[in-house]
This record gives structure tokens, C-alpha cells and sequence, in this order.
């Protein structure tokens, strides 16, 4: 197993091993699969390229941090009108806070991932 030097980010998964270490690339391939939705997973181009798998993840979660902002933003305006209790609306607008701040975690990740990814020329 080859030592490497690249310094690892803090947003690095760890699911994800070290770059330059044995089957990493693998390792990558897989969590990046678990970031999109299921019937993309088997498409050949992104099993064969996990740099091109890495961008649709990328992708994926900005439109995902698009969505939860927008729910955030419309809860306080639209919930009421579902017949939903205070509590329940309160609830919901800290779940699509937290929501928020995950999927940004998330997306600096993938954006390690994928630059580790391309620095190492990566096309299987």
C-alpha cells in the first residue's frame, strides 16, 4: 500500500480512504454512489468514471440544498395552511435547518473527493 502526501480535508469522508492507498478510488466510487439516487448508480459511463460520477453527486446535492432551502424558506408561510400545529411547524423548519447545514457538509465533501478524483487523472 503506497504511502501518499496529499493532505486530507477536514470535510474528507470517512468513508472514503486516503488517496494513493489501496482501492480508494473504489472506495470513493461507492460512497459517491450512495449520494444519488438509485437508478443513476448502474448507468455504465458513471460506473466506469468515477470523475463524472463525482460531478452528478455534486450535482445532486446542490440540487438537494436547493430544495431544503426552499422548504425552509416557505415553511413558516405554507405549513399553517396544511392544518399543522405550531409544534409540529416548528419542528419541521429545525429538521430543514439542520437539513440545510448537513447537505452543505455533504457537498464540501464531495467537492474533496471529486478533486482528489481529477488530480489523479481518474477515467478507468
Amino acid at each position: 500500500m503506497p504511502l501518499t502526501s496529499t493532505r486530507i480535508s477536514p470535510d474528507w469522508p470517512c468513508q472514503v480512504k486516503t488517496p494513493g492507498s489501496y482501492d480508494w478510488e473504489r472506495s470513493a466510487a461507492k460512497w459517491l454512489r450512495e449520494l444519488i439516487p438509485a437508478r443513476y448508480a448502474s448507468y455504465p459511463a458513471l460506473i466506469r468514471h468515477p470523475v463524472l460520477l463525482a460531478r452528478h453527486a455534486q450535482i445532486q446535492v446542490q440540487q438537494e440544498i436547493r430544495v431544503a432551502r426552499t422548504a425552509l424558506q416557505t415553511a413558516r408561510a405554507e405549513l399553517p395552511m396544511l392544518g399543522l400545529p405550531e409544534s409540529v411547524i416548528e419542528h419541521t423548519i429545525k429538521m430543514y435547518a439542520a437539513e440545510v447545514l448537513q447537505l452543505q457538509h455533504i457537498a464540501r465533501s464531495v467537492r474533496a473527493v471529486s478533486e482528489a478524483l481529477a488530480g489523479r487523472g481518474t477515467s478507468r
